[in-house]
């Protein structure tokens, strides 16, 4: 590697990763290391720290309930579920924009498969990514300007019948 790239050009191109949002690589804790489980002030956190809040999605008449992690600072949204083994089926993380743009994800150091969905300023589902690749390199964009991004375990839209135009709510 080019002395040049080494020390300035692959620190700008990560910097810039980091507005795309996405799963790289990042400096920190491990799950391992993560906090436990707590409650704090009535709201509870997850084993990395993060508040975990009800999401559901409303699909063909049908509530689907999840409890969610909100990745809410730059960090938090790096970090993604980079590095988990498992995911409950009715677990998941839900990346909330300050803005709406567009996102770009990408799976490195993401163990388990994911279905990442693309939620528009209105709450519809403007696409779904279903069962990601674990490791992949390979950006995973949403087709038009989202407000977020949820993401659950790989197979569990389809497996719930989960598809564009479909409403998704959170406690914010």
């Amino acid at each position: 590697m080019s002395r040049f790239f080494k020390h300035i050009a692959y620190p700008v191109l990560l910097l810039s990763c980091a507005g795309l949002t996405g799963c790289y690589a990042q400096a920190g804790n491990t799950d391992s290391e993560a906090p436990q489980a707590q409650a704090t002030e009535g709201n509870k956190l997850s084993e990395a720290g993060l508040r975990l809040v009800p999401l559901t999605v409303t699909s063909n008449g049908k509530l689907h309930r999840f409890t969610v992690e909100l990745a809410k600072t730059p960090a938090e949204q790096a970090r993604g579920l980079m590095f988990r083994t498992e995911l409950a089926p009715d677990r998941g993380m839900i990346f909330p924009f300050t803005e709406v743009r567009m996102a770009s994800f990408w799976m490195k150091n993401t163990v388990i498969p994911l279905d990442i969905i693309f939620v528009r300023s209105d709450g519809t589902i403007e696409s779904i990514a279903a069962n990601t690749t674990p490791y992949s390199l390979d950006p995973v964009a949403s087709g038009e300007p989202v407000s977020a991004v949820l993401e659950l375990a790989g197979g569990r839209a389809a497996e719930l019948g989960i598809t564009s135009g479909d409403k998704v709510e959170w406690q914010q």
